[in-house]
């Protein structure tokens, strides 16, 4: 049975909870943590361009030793066995350029023992890590990644070719690509000498990364059409960066990406003086947070504003009340009204999405555009505090959302109708992802989700039976779906029950009935679920050894959607979620149920213990105790 008073004190509790943090403006300021890679890209651009900020330098060496293992490693993500060579090479790195720490430490010393049991620094794979590596001056820019950079631009900016790469890709790609050209190192009185870490042998890589060898492939096939020894084409290419820049300075957001900006702006002779750096150096800057305070990749406060909003919604916060309005209010001043490249595959749709952070203003994605919209539809008729009431906000970013759909049917992240690039080109587990943005089962359903839920659409229309049978398509033999954002199966088939339920499937349809059996086949014993990370890296899926808030929460929410009354099962999951979230919040598991690139950046949300099992809490006490079946 479930207790139903429990459940209510849980909901009420995170609802007084939730309204008492949330800021004057209406948004929620919450964390994203994907452990120390940021930390130590910002801690290294700092000291190699000579920005004097020693509290901020010593405070960032410290957040890093924290994330250290009880071994002396660093992990990805804390079930990793032996540690990540790239994570504990980029931290070694960071640490001795902080001047904080020396060869001779012990958390020096053991670290460098590691790497030397993985083979050295040659067997790094990671493209971040190899140009963060060859611009403080440590490794040999790779040969396959010095591609002219005429196979990417012209005279007249970027060449379509480019934009066969999704944008995240690209604007990590186009400062590594100027800097390989430039063959550029950044040297200074801080930069160790960790040629010894290379066994004995060249300052160079072993695998010249399989991202690199594959860009290769794809942009060399073109350059060897450009003979005649054409002088690099630097200007259209740093103009690309500078279009691209937001209002905080910052590169598309993301502070991996203007850290490569800094050091390739460097490259082609901008001072650290400059305003643009000075400017991104800034921006990265606003992009701290928590305590000790960390680099987040970008900020989530549109996503969690809108997210939280919605699952207070649920939990009974109507939109009358003033934080609703003042959430909405937030979100619909973040609505983007400049074009961004998502136009050049979409041609003839007016902007009207939001993007991840508050400073967005160019790069859109369909999740959180599905999360604005939910959360400011019930305001497009209603005039809030001094702002008349407007449904044109509400239609031009649904507008924007349907337009962003692909042929086959499903949603992408960023871009529409992006083409697969050729199977087999990527030797790595996850390329797939990083370079590609295709419909994801994920994705996908949420956009179904939300459709059905606000809009009451279903597979009567043919176009969204076009999208259920995409849905249906992408099931995994075992009854799962892949979840591009998150970790993993779990996470994609909680979406897509919940989005192919809301259009029309019933529980019983095979694909739901399947779904509901992997689920309850993979119920932890505390009757919970827990899926590592290591699925987003295997492609299959590989359970943790407790369970998680947030995968528990994706699991209820499909056997909820999928039950006419509690099941056992159900029941099992509701008592496994109420007694995780008995614990104090700053006590809650950090486990990361975020994914961001595969094998290289996993995130925990602190959201996430939030928004999704208040959310599925709410659902099961309007389904279950309201109408019992």
């Amino acid at each position: 049975m479930i207790d139903w008073t429990a459940l209510r004190h849980r909901i009420e509790t995170m609802k007084t909870q939730l309204l008492a943090g949330q800021s004057q403006d209406g948004a929620w300021r919450m964390c994203i943590d994907c452990g120390t890679m940021s930390d130590c890209y910002y801690l290294a651009v700092l000291r190699l361009l000579d920005v004097r900020d020693e509290p901020l330098i010593r405070s960032l060496a410290e957040r890093i030793v924290s994330r250290r293992s009880p071994e002396g490693v660093w992990r990805l993500f804390p079930d990793e066995r032996e540690g990540s060579l790239e994570a504990t090479a980029e931290a070694v790195l960071a640490l001795l350029l902080s001047g904080v720490y020396t060869e001779s430490d012990p958390i020096i010393v053991t670290a460098k023992r590691f790497i030397r049991e993985q083979g050295g620094l040659a067997k790094i794979r990671s493209l971040l890590t190899q140009a963060l590596f060859c611009a403080a001056g440590q490794a040999e820019w790779p040969q396959s990644l010095q591609i002219p950079l005429s196979a990417c631009f012209d005279s007249k900016g970027p060449l379509p070719r480019l934009f066969q790469l999704s944008g995240h890709a690209r604007v990590h790609l186009v400062p590594i690509l100027i800097m390989a050209n430039k063959r550029f190192a950044l040297r200074t009185a801080y930069t160790p000498d960790l040629s010894e870490l290379f066994l004995g042998g060249p300052p160079r890589f072993d695998n010249d990364s399989p991202i690199v060898s594959a860009l290769n492939s794809l942009f060399g096939a073109f350059s060897g059409l450009l003979a005649g020894g054409n002088a690099p084409l630097y200007e259209p290419a740093v103009t690309f960066l500078l279009e691209r820049i937001e209002p905080d300075g910052t590169l598309l957001t993301y502070s991996t990406a203007t850290v490569l900006m800094l050091f390739a702006l460097n490259s082609v002779g901008r001072l650290p003086t400059d305003p643009i750096i000075t400017g991104a150096i800034q921006g990265i800057r606003s992009l701290l947070c928590g305590n000790p305070p960390m680099v987040q990749i970008a900020t989530p406060t549109v996503w969690d504003t809108a997210m939280l909003a919605y699952a207070l919604r649920e939990a009974g916060v109507t939109p009358a009340h003033p934080a609703q309005q003042r959430a909405a209010r937030f979100i619909q001043e973040r609505q983007q009204s400049r074009y961004g490249d998502w136009r050049i595959r979409n041609p003839g749709t007016s902007p009207g999405g939001w993007g991840f952070s508050y400073v967005n203003t160019r790069y859109p994605d369909c999740d959180c555009t599905t999360a604005a919209l939910r959360i400011i539809q019930p305001h497009s008729n209603m005039p809030t505090q001094g702002h008349a009431a407007s449904s044109e906000p509400w239609e031009r970013g649904l507008n924007w959302l349907l337009s962003m759909r692909n042929d086959d049917g499903g949603w992408p992240a960023f871009e529409r109708n992006g083409k697969p690039l050729p199977e087999g080109l990527f030797g790595f587990t996850g390329a797939a992802e990083i370079v590609n943005d295709l419909s994801t089962p994920d994705l996908t359903g949420r956009t179904l989700h939300m459709l059905g839920e606000s809009l009451g659409m279903s597979t009567q229309q043919r176009w969204m039976s076009s999208s259920a049978r995409w849905m249906l398509s992408q099931q995994e033999k075992d009854g799962s779906w892949y979840g591009r954002w998150g970790i993993t199966y779990t996470h994609g088939t909680g979406a897509a029950v919940l989005g192919l339920t809301a259009i029309g499937l019933t529980p019983g349809h095979p694909a739901i009935t399947r779904a509901v059996k992997w689920l309850l086949s993979i119920q932890q014993p505390d009757g919970g679920w827990g899926e590592s990370c290591y699925s987003d890296q295997r492609r299959r899926y590989v359970p943790l050894s407790f369970s998680t808030p947030s995968q528990t929460a994706w699991a209820l929410d499909a056997l909820t959607a999928s039950s006419p009354s509690p099941t056992p099962e159900l029941e099992r999951g509701v008592h496994a979620l109420l007694h995780m979230l008995e614990l104090p919040p700053q006590q809650w598991t950090r486990y990361p149920t975020g994914a961001g690139l595969a094998g290289t950046v996993y995130v925990h949300y602190e959201s996430n213990n939030w928004i999704w099992p208040l959310l599925t809490l709410a659902r099961i006490e309007r389904k279950f105790r309201t109408h019992p079946g």
